[in-house]
């Protein structure tokens, strides 16, 4: 065996416990985020609670923001893997309930999820995740339109696959600010207002109905 595969083996083990280590980091962080907020959350607390010194959390993660935007990174990809999977399985009407349901559950009971993207606007480091998400979905949603309603232009289909995401993002985030009992009725109104606009859409269109 050659030096180099010596070093290679030698190598593997510390990278896997590294990637461990800020797992087992952002998993504490997430509890206390949630538990606590943004603004009360400290490296310190974060150290404390992941057993290991200051100093050693500060070579994983420079700052605060880099932890949070690390969980924020998680949450969306989480988020998009989800709406892939859907995509590919739902038509029109069974994609809206399931897409809004999957969706409004997540961002009620993820860890952290709240309490992290309350604070978007103040973020910068999450403005930009936000957006990259935001065009992320549009070009699934995009395909997915593209494949139901062929005969829909391509200036009504994109701009209808980033207003979707936008518009729905920002409700359900206002709905889980809401007790349980007003947030049912404000995700079961989206879905009507969805269903609402997808079908006066196909429809001046002359592509049909959504089923």
């Amino acid at each position: 065996m050659s030096d180099s595969d010596n070093l290679a083996i030698r190598r593997k083990p510390v990278q896997a416990r590294s990637r461990e280590r800020v797992d087992s980091i952002l998993t504490h962080a997430t509890h206390i985020i949630n538990d606590n907020g943004v603004d009360a959350t400290s490296m310190s607390a974060i150290a404390r609670s992941s057993s290991m010194s200051l100093a050693s959390l500060y070579r994983y993660f420079p700052n605060k923001s880099s932890i949070i935007r690390a969980i924020a990174e998680q949450h969306v990809e989480k988020l998009e893997q989800v709406l892939r999977e859907q995509l590919s399985e739902d038509g029109p009407v069974e994609i809206i309930n399931t897409v809004l349901d999957i969706y409004y559950q997540f961002y009620r009971d993820e860890p952290a999820y709240k309490a992290i993207w309350s604070g978007v606007e103040a973020m910068p480091e999450l403005q930009a995740l936000d957006l990259r998400e935001l065009y992320s979905n549009a070009e699934d949603i995009d395909r997915f339109l593209a494949r139901q309603y062929p005969q829909l232009g391509e200036t009504e289909r994109r701009s209808a696959s980033l207003m979707l995401p936008r518009t729905c993002g920002s409700m359900l985030r206002l709905a889980v600010t809401m007790p349980d009992d007003e947030a049912v009725l404000l995700v079961d109104e989206l879905k009507r207002m969805v269903r609402a606009y997808l079908f006066s859409l196909v429809n001046e269109k002359g592509s049909g109905s959504l089923s």
